[in-house]
This record gives structure tokens, sequence and C-alpha cells, in this order.
């Protein structure tokens, strides 16, 4: 390197270090293009001057440090844990957004993954950290190991698996408690929600902890108590367990059920093409949930529309006398066995919509947990 060079990039850092990163970028760009014709990205509100800098190599006496003046604005943390309850030890990611200040209570959104996901991939498709991010929200992702299945689904299916105090309900139910002794959490405002595997076993959560838990939302999953083993697990999925002649969009409450009731709010999502489990499964969630309530909820509100990107829906939305919203059930035309409206950086997601992360959300924060 030349000394007109090493001075280019003195003079590249010394801007840098003022906050002058336009200036500095184009003496950086002066420098590689006459070296390797390299072209330097110009740097955004999002992007850490490090970043820029990190590509080049070059001769300086002047250490390198992050500017603090001018970083880029934080979008929270995604950190690691490890929890254990019982005989049960779990891997975990806790979302943390910014810029909380003294005294604020923040609500807390915990999910379940599907099978062969974990939580990096959960947060990529439904898109939530993001969500978190302008909302301002805790998401906690809990991780289902390998060990204790092989396809890392969560054990919603096994007996020891499906009740308070006992399984992976418990070990979920106490590391929601341990996030909430740790973190500024509102605890009025906690809620559960999966997808598939992990939407029974937001299911089976929710109905065990309706003390924790203000509500709950089950995307392309199955009620409690759908199957207490393996063979009454696929029978359930394919649509000919118990209740499987239910006609979708009946009103739920005047099904007999075999499981345990939801004490808790409860929206639905469920594709009418889904072929792994059958929609059969979103009409027996909403049973569960108006089985609280007997013969005392009104017949269902109904709602046809269409997503921004044209996929149909059918939503109805269950009361009971006192016009409290028990529940809603969004069946999703032409839709199969896909996170509604996430991004393909995530697996099982459905682009088309619609918005099953913002509808959930704005079904959470609709509902806080009663005063009683």
């Amino acid at each position: 390197m030349t000394e007109t060079q090493n001075d280019l990039m003195r003079e590249a850092t010394r801007l840098t270090r003022s906050g002058n990163l336009v200036e500095a970028t184009a003496l950086l760009q002066q420098w590689l293009g006459g070296q390797t014709g390299t072209v330097v990205e110009q740097p955004s509100a999002t992007t850490p001057i490090a970043d820029v800098l990190d590509g080049c190599v070059f001769d300086t006496d002047l250490p390198r440090e992050p500017v603090q003046a001018h970083a880029a604005p934080s979008r929270g943390e995604f950190i690691s844990g490890v929890h254990t309850h019982a005989a049960l030890t779990r891997h975990y990611k806790l979302y943390i957004p910014p810029n909380i200040t003294a005294g604020e209570a923040l609500p807390l959104v915990v999910m379940l993954h599907g099978c062969t996901q974990n939580p990096d991939d959960f947060a990529a498709g439904t898109g939530m950290n993001e969500r978190a991010l302008q909302q301002k929200f805790f998401v906690l992702y809990p991780a289902q190991s390998q060990d204790a299945n092989p396809s890392r689904c969560w054990n919603w299916f096994k007996h020891n698996h499906q009740q308070r105090d006992r399984g992976e309900p418990a070990l979920i139910a106490s590391l929601t408690q341990a996030v909430l002794q740790s973190q500024p959490i509102d605890p009025a405002r906690v809620y559960v929600a999966g997808l598939s595997a992990g939407g029974a076993m937001a299911a089976i959560v929710a109905a065990a902890y309706p003390d924790i838990y203000a509500a709950v939302g089950v995307h392309s999953g199955l009620a409690p108590g759908a199957a207490t083993n393996m063979g009454e697990a696929l029978s359930a999925m394919n649509g000919s367990g118990a209740g499987a002649s239910i006609p979708l969009g009946i009103r739920p409450n005047t099904v007999s059920r075999k499981g345990p009731a939801l004490n808790v709010p409860t929206i639905v999502f469920h594709g009418d093409q889904d072929k792994t489990v059958n929609p059969v499964n979103g009409t027996q969630v909403m049973d569960a949930r108006l089985a609280s309530h007997g013969a005392h909820s009104t017949a269902p509100k109904l709602e046809q529309g269409s997503s921004v990107k044209g996929r149909r829906f059918t939503k109805r939305v269950y009361q009971d006398e006192r016009g409290h919203v028990l529940g809603e059930h969004w069946l999703v035309q032409g839709a199969g066995h896909a996170w509604f409206g996430g991004h393909a950086a995530g697996s099982y997601t459905d682009a088309l919509g619609p918005d099953a992360t913002g509808e959930m959300l704005r079904f959470f924060f609709e509902h806080p947990k009663r005063k009683s």
C-alpha cells in the first residue's frame, strides 16, 4: 500500500469516527476502485459502520472502534438459553425488544414451532420478531429436542404430556414463569401460540394453565385430548378420529367431546386443503373452547373476506351471552399446511395470507387476562 493510499484510509477512518459516512465511503470507493474494482455498498441507517470497514484491509495506526454516537438503532436481542424443569431440559430463544423504559411491563408471546422446525426457523417464517420490534413485546421460543422426538415434534399425542404439572406442558409453563420473573413482562398479557404439533401443544398448555396464559392461537393444530397415542394421533390428523363427522363451521358446542375445555379466548387458523392435519381439527379446537360455556354461547358471526393477495377465507366469531368474544375460527380456502402470510425465509409458510401473525397479535392484545 502506498503512502497516498495510507493517507486515504486514515482520512476515511477519521471521517467514520466523526459520523461522516458518505464522505468516508467515497474515499473507500476511490481507493478500492483503483485496486480491485470492488464497489463498497453505501451504508444505510441500519448498517453498522463496522460492516463497511470490515471488508477493507488497511494499514493505519488508528484503532478501530464502533462509532457509538452514530450507531444503527437497536433491533433488540435474540438470546439463547436452557431451562430445566423436573426431569426435562430444553433449549429456548427469547426476543427482547429495545428501549424498554423503567417501570414498563410488556406482553409476552410464547411460540411453539412445528415438526422439523426450530426457534430460528419459526421466527423467520412467522416474522414474529419483526412485529415484536414494531409493537414492543417479548417473544419466547421453546425448542423441542431431537432426543425427545426424532422429528422435533412436541409430544401432544402422548398421555404423559397432556396435563398440568406433567411432561412438556409443565416444562413450557415453568419456562414461561421463569421469563416472567427475569424480564419486565405484564402477567396479564401472556399468550401462547403454535403451528401444527406446536399448535396442538399450545392448546394443551392453554387448557392446563389458564392462570398463566390470557389467550391461545392454534394454527393448523388439534384440540386437547385429540389423541393419547400414536395410532390415535394419525387417526385424528387424517380426520377419522373422534368427532370427525362434524361439518366444518357447525356451532361446535352442540357436539360431545372427550378432551379438556379451553378456558381462555382462542383464535384458530386452518386451511381447508390441509392434507397433513385435516381441517375438521380446527372445528374441534373451537369446540374445546365453547365446551367451557355449554349452551351459553351465541351463534357465530360470519364474515367472508380475502387477503391482500386474494386468498379467500371465512371467519367465524363466537361470543357468550354477554357479548364477550370466546374465539375466532378462520377457515382459509385453498390453503394447505403452512403459516398464512409467512415469509419464505422459514419453512411451512404460505405468503398468500391472510396475515396469521398480525391477526393473532390483534386478537391477543384485545384479550388481556380479566381481573377476578
